[in-house]
């Protein structure tokens, strides 16, 4: 069984938020996974497999609910996988994904005031 995880794309250390500069290239990282999420088929995408009871789906468990080709839900599939957020786990010939709920919420860190962000982990 190969299991290929999350690309690793590093997330800036600083928020955009956060009352200081973003770096550049922190700049451009983040850009890059929020470009990911910037597709409404992309969207759904994580929401079917977030919602999947087994927490995973293979293609063949999302081309019908998108109403999208093979080839274009596996493309899609790979900008995410490559944004970091899904993992790719390859079993026999088929290949399943799950979301990376640690991607997920570094990316809701850091764009959450951080006055909020203090209020929020307090309400917890």
């Amino acid at each position: 069984m190969e299991d290929v995880g999350p690309a690793k794309t590093a997330m800036p250390v600083v928020s955009p938020l956060a009352g200081e500069p973003i770096k550049r290239a922190d700049a451009e990282r983040l850009a890059g996974v929020l470009k990911a999420f910037a597709d409404p088929a992309r969207l759904r995408l994580l929401s079917l497999i977030q919602s999947n009871p087994a927490g995973e789906a293979s293609v063949t468990d999302l081309t019908e609910p998108l109403g999208l080709s093979q080839p274009t839900v596996s493309h899609h599939l790979r900008i995410l996988t490559e944004a970091g957020l899904l993992e790719r786990e390859k079993r026999g010939v088929w290949a399943y994904y799950r979301l990376v709920p640690s991607a997920i919420a570094d990316i809701a860190d850091l764009l959450t005031p951080p006055r909020k962000r203090a209020t929020k982990k307090a309400a917890r």
